[in-house]
């Protein structure tokens, strides 16, 4: 097997590597793997990205929640489940919006009494089952796309309120870019949450990494914790940790 091929299946079990992760695996240098990069963006195989290669383009398009939903649905469940598990007896938390975070809701089961603010439609949808959660929903103007509010009315009751975790979804982690989303209004409202929230975990398969978005969130220093799925490399889980990322993998 040639090294192109094992470059592409590689990519197709991990979604996104760096070229240093390629370098150790198949023991040549940075050069050649750049080069072989080039060669096989040129014949359309991979999208080349800083410092490493995905399957998917790494400048994301909007797409609807109810496409998005049904994309990677298994690593999301098991991240949800995961995330569920961090919240406490009596506990105050926030979830934003996107298909990862509108999962958690669905596995929260709460000890005692649980409150939860949140911009997100579908969100409330699956807690108000639960009588024992009291729900702040997020007013303004609903954006179609994502099911979720945003805009001023919901940032100025965030300016009132303070909770122990935000649960983020994004569309794209860049190391050096950071967190961002399609959408510069959602991305302004992210930023407001992250400021009321003393603690801020995302929720982000595998397939985001190395992606970024029209409009950023934040810096990767604001995160206290990713959990993720199994196709993230362990070299981008050391650089995480490295920033002193807590990084949860699921499998």
């Amino acid at each position: 097997m040639n090294r192109h091929q094992i470059i592409l299946d590689i990519l197709n079990k991990v979604k996104y590597i760096e070229v240093l992760d390629l370098c150790k695996q198949l023991n040549v240098s940075a050069v050649t793997i750049r080069k072989d990069l080039t060669l096989l963006e040129a014949k359309g195989l991979l999208f080349r990205t800083h410092g490493g290669a995905s399957l998917e383009n790494p400048y994301i398009n909007e797409k609807e929640v109810n496409e998005k939903e049904k994309i990677s649905v298994e690593e999301k469940n098991g991240i949800a489940q995961a995330a569920a598990k961090l919240i406490d007896e009596n506990d105050s938390i926030m979830i934003a919006s996107g298909t990862t975070v509108q999962a958690l809701a669905k596995f929260i089961t709460p000890k005692n009494k649980l409150t939860a603010i949140t911009s997100s439609l579908h969100v409330v949808l699956h807690l108000i089952k639960h009588k024992n959660i009291e729900i702040l929903q997020l007013g303004g103007y609903v954006r179609h796309s994502s099911a979720s509010v945003i805009g001023s009315y919901a940032a100025q009751i965030l300016e009132n309120v303070s909770c122990s975790k935000l649960f983020l979804g994004v569309d794209g982690i860049d190391l050096d870019y950071g967190l961002s989303t399609t959408s510069l209004e959602e991305a302004q409202l992210n930023k407001k949450m992250l400021i009321s929230a003393q603690k801020t975990i995302v929720l982000a398969d595998s397939s985001k990494f190395g992606k970024k978005s029209f409009a950023k969130i934040c810096g990767i220093e604001q995160v206290d914790q990713i959990i993720t799925d199994s196709g993230i490399s362990s070299s981008l889980v050391k650089k995480l940790q490295e920033r002193g990322i807590i990084v949860t993998i699921v499998d």
